[in-house]
């Protein structure tokens, strides 16, 4: 899967940065997070838009050399700026995770549906007999590849007929005579099999319910479960024979910018030719689920979106559906909440220690629509919006965070893998919009609303032996989030 640069979480005060390509020397620790708060001043709105009042270029370009050449930030990206004139800060509380919100969710995303223990996704004696049956007639008939996996390297079959039989059969004998149809409400307390609430000798999940959900038709994994402050949904449709075959989707950015899950670098029109939805009606219906939610979200960013079945990687003969994604965000005063791939929530410190607190991830709504309809959706973490906490507040200008933004990819940087010959950054992407910071040891489902600056991209390596490519243009990934108010450096990972 993607390779992972460790960034160092560092905060700096903007005015002590010289513009020259030397590391800088005087970088001063300044408090991040919500106390940065006081610091923070109302301006006039000048009229017109941001582009006017920060200087913001609409395009910057630039390409750095540094540790001799082995680091190379190549910078080529467009500078996307809210129609607005000024931006104030928010606070924000975390949405009470109660029966009510499970409610609303699952009226939603299954509307009139019918919801059962998750041992209604089992297969009965009967489905699996029915399975063995049709592959061994497949077989008899000399189909050895019904699905139409193609061969491997070796010329071999990737679907063994001949082991999924043997699956089968050994599925068959601990597989139920009946479906169990027991209709249940999700619900905490509720681990999703039948029974548990009924034996004392169970545990019960008090932070957790995964079941199965059924709405015209459609069968549905539903689950969720409370995590810190928050509450993560997770939805994804089941297809026929799928609980014995995994199906797995994978996005446009890791087939066309990386290729790394693939065999192969995949192209647009490739892409395209899998679809089986237009962008029109799949954003039209993402948009009304959004909308029903109530929580003043709007489409942030979309991507394509394939369906593929077996685990030996995505090819062109085992794709079985085709759509987009689309990451809808929260929407304050025409102020988008920035999309990056980052969910947060990260401790800092040493990862073998027992935290002393609980963290918060970011608030997020992936929806994915295909042939089908909604295939997947994932909901996490929603807020509440609280009062203004400084109306139109005053930010640098854009001079100031690019010369930020520069030094500090060097800095966060400076140590390189010894097997590194180049690392080149590919910087597609620079956003100004709100992002959600807090401070999880004093409150940590309480934060603030600041616009920040993100570049977006991604990195190549030339190492000893191995090669490494990423053109970033389609990237979701931030690599370096800059307050705009006070030009301190937030941590993606973990939220302030």
């Amino acid at each position: 899967m993607r390779k992972r640069a460790a960034l160092l979480a560092f905060c700096i005060l903007a005015g002590g940065l010289a513009g020259c390509e030397k590391t800088p020397e005087d970088v001063v620790v300044r408090e991040k997070g919500i106390k940065s708060i006081r610091e923070y001043e109302s301006t006039e709105s000048m009229g017109g838009s941001l582009y006017e009042s920060l200087s913001v270029l609409k395009h910057y370009t630039n390409r750095s050399s540094y540790e001799d050449g082995r680091l190379v930030i190549d910078t080529d990206a467009d500078v996307i700026l809210p129609d607005v004139d000024a931006v104030s800060t928010y606070a924000v509380t975390a949405k009470t995770a109660d029966q009510a919100m499970i409610d609303q969710v699952s009226e939603v995303f299954f509307p009139g549906g019918t919801f059962y223990y998750m041992d209604y996704l089992t297969e009965t004696k009967e489905e699996c007999q029915r399975k063995i049956t049709e592959l061994k007639k497949y077989k008899a008939e000399g189909n050895l590849d019904p699905y139409q996996y193609g061969k491997d390297e070796t010329g071999a079959y990737v679907f063994d007929i001949n082991a999924r039989i043997a699956q089968y059969e050994e599925i068959l004998k601990d597989a139920p005579e009946e479906k169990n149809e027991e209709e249940i409400r999700p619900s905490f307390g509720l681990s999703g099999l039948s029974g548990d609430a009924e034996d004392p000798e169970e545990s019960v999940a008090d932070d957790y319910f995964y079941g199965a959900a059924k709405v015209q038709d459609r069968l549905y994994s539903y689950g969720f479960s409370r995590l810190g402050p928050g509450i993560e949904f997770d939805i994804s449709q089941i297809r026929d024979g799928e609980r014995s075959e995994i199906s797995y989707w994978i996005t446009g950015e890791e087939l066309m910018d990386s290729g790394e899950d693939a065999e192969r670098r995949w192209t647009e029109g490739e892409i395209r030719r899998f679809l089986k939805v237009s962008y029109e009606d799949a954003k039209a219906m993402a948009a009304e689920y959004a909308e029903k939610l109530g929580m003043s979200l709007a489409e942030g960013g979309w991507d394509y979106a394939l369906c593929y079945r077996g685990n030996e990687g995505i090819r062109e003969n085992n794709i079985i559906d085709g759509g987009y994604l689309f990451y809808f965000v929260r929407k304050q005063d025409g102020v988008p909440v920035t999309y990056t791939e980052e969910s947060g929530g990260v401790y800092e410190g040493d990862i073998s220690e027992e935290p002393t607190y609980e963290t918060w991830k970011y608030e997020r709504c992936n929806l994915t629509v295909a042939g089908e309809g909604l295939c997947k959706a994932e909901l996490c973490n929603p807020y509440e919006v609280g009062a203004q906490q400084v109306s139109n507040v005053k930010m640098m200008d854009f001079d100031s965070i690019i010369r930020i933004y520069e030094q500090m990819m060097e800095i966060s940087n400076a140590d390189l893998a010894a097997d590194e010959k180049r690392r080149t950054y590919h910087i597609r992407r620079i956003t100004l919009g709100y992002g959600r910071i807090y401070d999880p040891t004093v409150d940590n489902a309480a934060g603030l609303l600041v616009p920040v600056w993100d570049f977006f991209g991604e990195f190549d390596i030339e190492g000893d032996g191995y090669q490494i490519e990423n053109s970033g243009e389609h990237s979701t990934r931030s690599f370096l989030t800059v307050n705009a108010i006070d030009g301190t450096i937030i941590s993606r990972e973990m939220g302030y």
